[in-house]
């Protein structure tokens, strides 16, 4: 009798255990259960965001245009004292605008000219222009010879200004670089046609917004 009274005791304890285990195991596996529908349904609300939200517009292009009273003089990269005003007034601020909200480091300026022939000098870029990027000497001393050296002149000369402000505490954080579309690249990007005639319209300084990365090499 004792016996048998141990061996029911035992057999209830299994049993107890035995059901346990199964109210664990199914209580994990409902938590499994509900952490799936979870992750399935974020994935599918992340979805519907990136549905409802477009990417992101590319940041703009500021442009100064040259004419009228902020017109470079034919051949020179001086800035008129109106321009430069406009310069620090208007486009400095959108600079600063537009770095912030883009989250941009870089800003490249780019130097366009017209079609018209400006080979009257021998340039003198290849000796100077390191010492106009650094305020050796003023944008006024180089010549440029041909609308390449030209169009790298103007945006340097912009470039200058840019790096006076930087000095008195504006533009925190950002590197500016010069370059020069010369006269091959019109007001709507397409590469221009032979056009020896001046134009207006194509003569201009772009600001453009980037965020380089790291330069790779591709074999």
């Amino acid at each position: 009798m004792r016996y048998s009274r141990r061996s029911h005791q035992s057999q209830e304890e299994l049993n107890i255990w035995s059901a346990f285990t199964d109210l664990m195991s199914n209580t994990f596996m409902i938590a499994m259960l509900l952490l799936l529908i979870a992750i399935v349904k974020g994935a599918i609300a992340q979805t519907e965001v990136t549905k409802i939200q477009p990417p992101k517009s590319p940041p703009p292009i500021l442009v100064i245009e040259d004419e009228g009273a902020y017109r470079f003089a034919s051949g020179s990269a001086e800035i008129p004292p109106i321009m430069n005003a406009y310069i620090k007034n208007k486009i400095v601020p959108e600079i600063e605008r537009n770095t912030k909200e883009y989250q941009i480091n870089v800003v490249e300026i780019i130097g366009h000219t017209d079609g018209q022939g400006n080979g009257s000098a021998a340039s003198n870029l290849d000796q100077n222009l390191e010492k106009v990027a650094n305020a050796s000497i003023p944008v006024s001393q180089l010549k440029a010879g041909s609308n390449a050296d030209l169009g790298l002149m103007r945006a340097l000369a912009v470039v200058r200004v840019l790096h006076d402000v930087q000095a008195k505490g504006q533009l925190k954080g950002l590197k500016f670089k010069a370059y020069s579309a010369a006269q091959l690249i019109l007001p709507d990007g397409n590469f221009a046609s032979v056009n020896r005639k001046p134009d207006a319209t194509r003569r201009r300084i772009e600001i453009r917004f980037t965020r380089p990365g790291e330069p790779i090499k591709v074999k």
